[in-house]
């Protein structure tokens, strides 16, 4: 099987190439899979031909295209679309993304994963890689972290991990929270387990995509 999985930033595009091979094996043995980072989320788009700059690379705006593209490619088997739910009603977004699928014809085998609130709850969800990429993060803060909630994640685990916490990013300004969150992917990433992570959310990406492989939604 190939599968084509759009995520809206780098640093989750980067998360998730060093997690796939953990969910469903390594490349070509016997799945195949591309993975493309946008610029943004953006919006849902009202038709199949969405108005927006295709250059600005938002991936809501593009997604009506895209998926009608890939309904109509040979050799694409499957698509995973990633997505940060932010404050979104999760039952609604899902119900507008599978909408929006519904128009495509002939539309792709699709299988939508939310992040909630943030992939940056991906990281919390396993607490043993997050020391082991960085040690003298502070406990205290991740104590606080329930897991999966609408908290503001990306900043609480600044302020777990990163000088001066999401003061010192956000007076930065960008780019230095793009960079910032890319850099956890790459140094958190690699000591994820994929099979105990405390993540609702991702415990249903990495589901999702094991039966998409094997055949089963």
């Amino acid at each position: 099987m190939h599968i084509e999985i759009l995520v809206e930033d780098s640093s989750g595009a980067k998360l998730i190439e060093t997690l796939m091979p953990r969910v469903i094996g390594p490349e070509r043995e016997p799945h195949t899979w591309r993975i493309h980072p946008y610029k943004g989320i953006g919006r849902i788009s009202r038709g199949l031909t969405p108005q927006a700059d295709p250059a600005k690379r938002a991936l809501l705006d593009q997604l009506p295209r895209l998926l009608g593209g890939y309904g109509k490619t040979p050799g694409i088997d499957a698509v995973v679309v990633v997505l940060d739910n932010d404050r979104r009603d999760c039952t609604k977004f899902l119900a507008e993304l599978q909408a929006l699928l519904r128009r495509c014809t002939p539309a792709p085998a699709t299988l939508f994963r939310l992040a909630i609130e943030e992939m940056e709850a991906w990281f919390l969800g396993d607490r043993q890689a997050l020391l082991a990429a960085y040690p003298k993060a502070k406990k205290n803060v991740l104590d606080r972290y329930q897991q999966d909630s609408i908290c503001g994640t990306w900043e609480l685990l600044a302020d777990a991990i990163y000088p001066g916490g999401q003061a010192a990013i956000q007076k930065a300004g960008w780019p230095l929270p793009g960079q910032i969150k890319h850099e956890w992917a790459v140094r958190i990433g690699p000591y994820m387990d994929v099979e105990v992570n405390a993540s609702y959310s991702f415990s249903k990406f990495r589901d999702g995509v094991r039966r998409l492989a094997a055949g089963m939604d």
